[in-house]
């Protein structure tokens, strides 16, 4: 039999997955303020864009006089934004 090649994708990655492992192991849990603090950063990205929506919404209903025509779209598509902004962010975390 032969030996592996380390050019082959499964043994780079099991050997990248054990690295993982091993320096998870060396560094121990977060701990809970760091938690905290990440579920904070997490909410203000949802939040911000919901915000800005909310914001631009209500300018434009007041300059042209409309209600709630721009606010509750503008509304939505910042809550739209901040949870793809948040998927992505938990995604590179």
């Amino acid at each position: 039999m032969t030996e592996p090649d380390e050019t082959d994708p499964l043994i780079r990655e099991v050997h990248r997955h054990q690295a993982r492992r091993a320096s998870f192991a060396r560094d121990g849990e977060p701990s809970v303020g760091r938690r905290l603090a990440q579920i904070g950063v997490l909410g203000w990205i949802i939040v911000a864009p919901m915000l800005l929506g909310i914001y631009v919404g209500r300018w434009l209903d007041v300059r042209f006089d409309s209600g709630l025509f721009w606010t509750a779209p503008l509304l939505l598509v910042g809550l739209g934004f901040g949870g793809w902004f948040a998927w992505r962010w938990m995604g590179s975390a």
